[in-house]
């Protein structure tokens, strides 16, 4: 692939934009200076800079983000900055899109892709992609909360009562919950039927894949193809060694 298709497909700009960077001599390949837009190199497994900065050639790219409380999953927010500005602008102008929301006031795990078939996976309704979330409530949590949360409820604008897949008691005013569906609030709604009110929200995995301790809130990371097996399992139990104290 000549260059400065390279630079573009990777999100640096037009053609252009990228036949400019290389002839300033702003652009290294494989560690050398490149300053030939038309010279051509085997993209796969090809690592080049741009101004100093190391980046992977990605045909697709997957990343996980560890949201901070105080953004909004939109490129066009309202009351809040957006999401977006955490992410380097190469990966915004390439066309990453976040998979799924969570609320502005929501932490936790968050995705990102540019690969359309892997935004529909994870987020059409009929997939039930079990996502785990951490839950802090206002009150205390009592046993017939966690069976109202396990049995089903039913909630204003749905068809039929919601039910976690799993809910575990971490402490008296915490839960870690399980679910597999995607709707609007529904971890706030289902509390608040439960009789009980969401004062924190965290997200901790989606399928098989935890949110690594060390990916610090605002921070993002590529995912690898084995994090992408992981996405693909099953949520480990709630008393499994892997999930983070």
């Amino acid at each position: 692939m000549e260059l400065e298709r390279l630079l573009q497909s990777q999100g640096f700009g037009s053609r252009a934009e990228c036949r400019a960077l290389i002839a300033r001599g702003r652009v290294t390949v494989d560690g050398s200076f490149c300053d030939d837009p038309s010279a051509c190199f085997s993209p796969e497994g090809l690592s080049f800079t741009v101004d100093g900065v190391l980046w992977p050639y990605r045909r697709l790219a997957y990343l996980a983000l560890n949201k901070p409380a105080g953004y909004e999953c939109s490129h066009r927010p309202g009351q809040h900055a957006s999401i977006y500005i955490l992410l380097p602008s190469p990966l915004v102008k390439r066309g990453v899109q976040a998979v799924g929301r969570l609320d502005q006031d929501a932490t936790g795990l968050l995705l990102f892709t540019d690969d359309g078939a892997f935004i529909h996976a994870y987020t059409s309704p009929r997939k039930l992609v079990p996502k785990v979330y951490e839950v802090v409530t206002r009150h205390l949590v009592d046993d017939a909360q966690v069976a109202a949360l396990l049995g089903g409820l039913e909630l204003h604008r749905e068809t039929k009562p919601v039910a976690a897949v799993a809910c575990c008691r971490l402490s008296e005013r915490r839960l870690r919950l399980t679910l597999t569906l995607g709707k609007y609030h529904l971890v706030k709604r289902m509390v608040a039927a439960a009789g009980n009110r969401v004062e924190s929200l965290h997200r901790l995995a989606i399928g098989g894949f935890i949110l690594p301790p060390a990916l610090a809130p605002g921070a993002w990371m590529w995912l690898a193809e084995s994090d992408l097996d992981l996405l693909a399992r099953r949520v480990p139990d709630s008393s499994d060694k892997n999930w983070p104290a």
